[in-house]
């Protein structure tokens, strides 16, 4: 084996701790860029689309997803190349922060759904009350005019 070979090796060794630290790096990062849990438990709104519109900024996970792609990018040359002894947790891990990332993004289409539904629930609620009002009010003026005659 030549001295080249060796340092060849050297450098690959190097190279493939790199890139695990890379993707352990990227994976910290998007984990850092997801909102916090008391931020998604916690409200201090005075109604309900004040909850829904808290909610759905706590739920924007900022970079997550771009962190994301770089570990799974470093991840992927790593295993192409063969560079990692053992890559299963590093795959586990990515397979963990992309299923809660996931999760985090269904969470906050439902609740725009739900924020630009509400409104107008509530304005349909609104004319249903004042339409039953008007009826009740219609009967009991057709009552009161049968009474007379």
């Amino acid at each position: 084996m030549s001295q080249s070979t060796l340092d060849d090796d050297d450098l690959f060794g190097e190279a493939a701790s790199e890139m695990r630290e890379d993707v352990e790096a990227s994976l910290a990062e998007a984990r850092g860029a997801l909102p916090a849990a008391v931020d998604v438990w916690e409200t201090d709104a005075d109604n309900t689309l004040g909850v829904l519109n808290g909610l759905k900024t706590a739920l924007d996970i900022g970079d997550a997803r771009d962190h994301l792609r770089d570990a799974k990018k470093w991840y992927t040359m790593g295993e192409r190349a063969d560079a990692f002894d053992d890559a299963d947790d590093l795959a586990a891990d990515i397979e963990a922060v992309e299923d809660l990332v996931g999760d985090i993004e269904d969470a906050r289409e439902q609740v725009t759904d739900l924020t630009s539904t509400l409104p107008q629930l509530k304005s349909a609620l609104e004319e249903g009350a004042e339409g039953g009002d008007a009826d009740a009010e219609s009967d009991a003026d057709a009552d009161e005019a049968e009474a007379e005659a």
